[in-house]
């Protein structure tokens, strides 16, 4: 078996094998694809810089850029809307490098099957070892094989909002000045 937590269902896989080599050119990477079915179709598209960081403009650019190719192989049969966004703080771990570049933050790993009674485990990322991803939990560090999982995500904390903010610093993304003029309600009233 061969996991693809990127694009889960057949459309998926093969709406992901459409926009890859777009989005790949670009300079992105393809996090994950759903096509989403209930009173609307909805295509959902989460991309990322191979560094992180990715920002609303370059989301525009990759939509332009998907919706043109998307009208020449038209794989989806009915209408839909093209939503592309970054994979946010509390992103989806679909790839084995994820668990890698995440190790030391809190993820949720479900399995496809039951794994000693359990499905769903909670704990800090420890890395990867071969095709496994280790995982420390209340009993100890497990390795579960990357083929196993059904679906992961990191857990939102105040260490990795942290990280998060301390990387887009780092690379420019985020100018504090622009928050040095923060109007409130009220802020432009005199003191009598």
């Amino acid at each position: 078996m061969t996991n693809d937590l990127i694009a889960k269902a057949a459309i998926d896989r093969r709406l992901a094998e459409i926009i890859t080599p777009v989005i790949e050119d670009m300079g992105y990477e393809l996090v994950r694809v759903r096509l989403m079915s209930g009173k609307s179709t909805t295509l959902q598209i989460m991309a990322d810089k191979p560094e992180g960081g990715i920002e609303v403009d370059d989301c525009a650019e990759i939509s332009t850029a998907i919706s043109a190719t998307l009208d020449v192989e038209d794989p989806i049969l009915d209408a839909y809307t093209l939503e592309v966004s970054s994979p946010g703080i509390d992103r989806p771990l679909t790839r084995l490098k994820d668990f890698d570049m995440f190790e030391g933050y809190e993820a949720k790993l479900e399995t496809a099957e039951l794994i000693d009674g359990r499905r769903r485990f909670k704990g800090e990322l420890a890395g990867i070892d071969g095709d496994e991803v280790l995982i420390n939990v209340e009993e100890g560090t497990i390795g579960l094989k990357f083929d196993w999982l059904s679906d992961a995500k990191l857990v939102l904390t105040d260490d990795l909002i942290k990280e998060m903010l301390r990387q887009r610093k780092a690379a420019g993304a985020l100018n504090e000045d622009a928050f040095d003029e923060i109007e409130t309600e009220g802020s432009n009233e005199e003191n009598t």
